[in-house]
C-alpha cells in the first residue's frame, strides 16, 4: 500500500515538473518569436520607420503601434504571418494621418497670375479730335463746353488704349471777338476729358489758340500747360473758309485742321480736326480679360 502511494506521488510530481518545464518553454519560444519579429521589422527598409510593437503568447503574435502607409502596415502583417511557429496575427496597428493624405494625389499649388497693370498714357501724347459743332471767337463764349470724337486711336505699348471715336469734352477758354478798329479777335480751347469703355476720365492738355488783329494778321500758338516741347501752329492763309493750320509738337508734326475764315474772326467749322497733346499722364484701368 504504502509502496502504491510512493508511485502515484512520484507520478505526480514528474507531471508537474513536465507542465513547468512545458510552460517554460513556451514562454521562451513566445519571447524569441516576438524578437525576431522586432527585429525583422526594425531591419526592413520599408518597415524600419514605424514605431511597431511585437508581442506573443501561445504562438499568437500581437501587433501594436502606428505605422507610416498602408504599405509599411501589409508589410509587417507579412513578416508576422510568415515567423516560424505563429499560429495567428492580431494587427492593432493604426496609419499615421499625415501618412494617409501623403498618400493620395498630391495636387501642384496653383500658380499665380500676375496681376494686370494699369495702362499709364504718357504725357505729350498726342489727340486728334474732330469738333462736333462749330467754334468761333465772335459767337463762342469762355467757359463754354464743346465735344469731340478721337479722330484716331490712342495706342501704348502696341495696345489700343482709346479707340478711334472715343467722345472727348473740351473747354472754350478764351472767346474775343475782333472790333471794327481796334483790338483782336481771339480764340482758345484746350481739352477737359475722354470718354471710354462706358467711363469718363479728367485730362489736362495743352491750350490751343489763335488770334487774329491789324488788318488781317494772324498769329496761332498753343501754350503746353506742362506738354513737353511746347507746339507752334503756322500756316494760317488770308482769306477763305479752309485754310489749314499745320501744328508741330516737339519734333514731330502733327495737323490741325481748323479752318479760319475773313479778316475779322476767327472761325472753326464743325468736323474740323484739331491737335492737342497731353499735358499730364492719365491712367486707365487694366484691360478687361
Amino acid at each position: 500500500m504504502r509502496k502504491l502511494n510512493s508511485a502515484a506521488l512520484s507520478l505526480l510530481v514528474l507531471t508537474g515538473l513536465i507542465a513547468s518545464f512545458s510552460g517554460c518553454s513556451r514562454r521562451a519560444s513566445d519571447e524569441a518569436m516576438a524578437k525576431d519579429i522586432q527585429g525583422k521589422i526594425s531591419s526592413d527598409p520599408d518597415t524600419k520607420d514605424s514605431p511597431v510593437s511585437v508581442a506573443a503568447k501561445d504562438g499568437k503574435v500581437t501587433l501594436s503601434g502606428s505605422v507610416t502607409s498602408p504599405a509599411a502596415q501589409q508589410k509587417i502583417d507579412q513578416i508576422a504571418r510568415e515567423e516560424p511557429g505563429a499560429r495567428g496575427v492580431d494587427d492593432q496597428t493604426s496609419i499615421q494621418p499625415d501618412a494617409t493624405q501623403a498618400a493620395g494625389p498630391v495636387n501642384p499649388a496653383p500658380v499665380e497670375q500676375p496681376r494686370p497693370q494699369p495702362i499709364v498714357i504718357p504725357a505729350g501724347t498726342l489727340l486728334v479730335v474732330t469738333t462736333s459743332q462749330a467754334l468761333s471767337s465772335k459767337t463762342s463764349q469762355a467757359g463754354q463746353t464743346f465735344l469731340g470724337t478721337l479722330a484716331q486711336p490712342v495706342s501704348v505699348g502696341g495696345r489700343t488704349a482709346i479707340p478711334k471715336g472715343a467722345t472727348v469734352s473740351g473747354t472754350v477758354v478764351t472767346a474775343k471777338t475782333k472790333g471794327k478798329i481796334k483790338g483782336q479777335g481771339e480764340l482758345a480751347l484746350a481739352l477737359t476729358s475722354v470718354s471710354t469703355r462706358g467711363l469718363t476720365y479728367q485730362i489736362q492738355t495743352n491750350v490751343l489758340s489763335s488770334t487774329v488783329k491789324g488788318k488781317g494778321k494772324r498769329t496761332a500758338a498753343t501754350t503746353g500747360g506742362g506738354a513737353a516741347g511746347g507746339a507752334l501752329i503756322g500756316g494760317l492763309a488770308g482769306g477763305g473758309k479752309g485754310a489749314g493750320i499745320g501744328a508741330l509738337v516737339g519734333a514731330t508734326a502733327g495737323f490741325v485742321g481748323g479752318a479760319f475764315t475773313g479778316n475779322k474772326q476767327i472761325e472753326i467749322p464743325a468736323e474740323s480736326p484739331l491737335s492737342f497733346t497731353l499735358a499730364a499722364p492719365l491712367t486707365l484701368p487694366p484691360p478687361a480679360r
